[in-house]
């Protein structure tokens, strides 16, 4: 197949006839998606240079096309679903690898709270027919091909299964919108339109979907993490007046390697080749991004009550898991019962540091120093407020 016809891959209109074609429907919704598309598409085009890895984008995005115009079936035709109530959700964000996964899978452990979990993430849409509380007869398939991961470096760094509580902003990714898979926000043109673009329609969207998963296991309280949400703490309030948040700190220099790291993987999962990838240009790129990040998310959350935020560090998270949930749940006045506090208990004892493996990782393989690190990050390292730990 020559490079002309592998362009075809990555034509829009061809990919929404198919999506279309696929669905059954033709409603893409109020939430704009070709906005999105053509500079995703563009960036696939232009980085992903493996057949396989080509094909395999673009089944993602086919996929994503498809299940948005299914969930937009189900908003107009299931009733009641857009009158489900998302009340006081709670969002857990901060610099990644800074211990907030780990912390919301302790937090989900309690039967009252509920987050998104992996297989709802891959399937938002209900199965045709369906009634809240039924089976999903898709999760076995999603349970077998994640065992078949199992083995590669991703999972190392960051293992899921079926039932894993995911980041919340998979759901993004039915909006063809936000950050989603990771990489494509380290590549251009996707990065810069992202930049560019206000969130809060995009959280309106998330809401949609967060309610059509309440209808289907309804009744307890949200918790949502990423750390897309600290660029996101303003429209997080526009759609969800009553919202407040956690925020996981640690020292950047231990962050950006460990991102960096993740990154890679990824790149490799989904592209296939990387050799034309320059390991130094992505390395700064990563960096950067979520030093603009953090910047945008500080400059935000100051707009707002000290009281919305609760911030803790990865360190008192390793030391002491439940002191630091009691004291989470204290300042946000939940009641913290001994069902909860045993569910989370027996997650600490079941989960241990490393239970999946551990990943290696050096900043000169990434172009960067500590130097660089601190140079870029000394605004948010410098600030006392923040209870920063190695």
């Amino acid at each position: 197949m020559n490079r002309a016809d592998t362009n075809k891959l990555f034509d829009a209109d061809r990919l929404i006839d198919e999506a279309v074609t696929q669905a059954g429907f033709d409603d893409f919704g109020d939430m704009p998606y070709r906005e999105g598309l053509e500079p995703l598409l563009e960036t696939y085009d232009r980085h992903v240079v493996d057949p396989e890895g080509r094909q395999r984008c673009r089944e993602r995005v086919l996929n994503l096309l498809t299940t948005r115009l299914k969930c937009e079936n189900a908003f107009k035709t299931i009733p009641n679903v857009l009158q489900q109530e998302i009340t006081a959700p709670i969002f857990v964000t901060g610099l990644p690898r800074s211990g907030s996964s780990a912390l919301l899978n302790m937090l989900v452990a309690a039967p009252e709270n509920r987050g998104v979990l992996q297989w709802e993430a891959q399937f938002p849409d209900p199965w045709p027919g369906s009634e809240p509380g039924q089976p999903d007869p898709r999760y076995p398939y999603l349970v077998k091909a994640l065992e078949e991961t199992r083995d590669t470096e991703f999972a190392k760094i960051h293992y899921i299964d079926a039932d894993t509580p995911e980041e919340c902003v998979l759901l993004h990714a039915f909006a063809i919108h936000g950050v989603h898979l990771g990489f494509e926000i380290m590549l251009e043109p996707y990065r810069s339109w992202l930049l560019a673009q206000d969130l809060t329609p995009l959280y309106a969207y998330q809401k949609k979907q967060l309610q059509l998963l309440n209808w289907r296991n309804p009744g307890r309280q949200g918790m949502f993490k990423a750390p897309a949400h600290m660029w996101g703490i303003e429209a997080i309030m526009q759609v969800f007046p009553d919202a407040r948040f956690v925020w996981c700190h640690r020292n950047p220099r231990a962050v950006v390697p460990s991102i960096n790291s993740m990154n890679k993987a990824l790149l490799e999962m989904y592209l296939g080749d990387t050799s034309h990838i320059d390991p130094g240009e992505m390395g700064r790129s990563v960096m950067e991004w979520y030093a603009l990040s953090l910047e945008r998310g500080l400059e935000q959350r100051a707009g707002f009550p000290p009281s919305l935020f609760f911030d803790c560090s990865q360190r008192e998270f390793v030391e002491q898991p439940m002191a630091l949930v009691e004291r989470l749940y204290s300042s946000f006045g939940l009641p913290l019962e001994a069902t909860s506090r045993q569910a989370m208990q027996a997650h600490i004892a079941a989960n241990p540091r490393g239970k999946h493996g551990r990943h290696h990782y050096d900043l000169a393989s990434f172009g960067l120093t500590s130097e660089l690190i601190d140079t870029r990050f000394a605004f948010y390292t410098d600030d006392e407020r923040w209870p920063i730990s190695d």
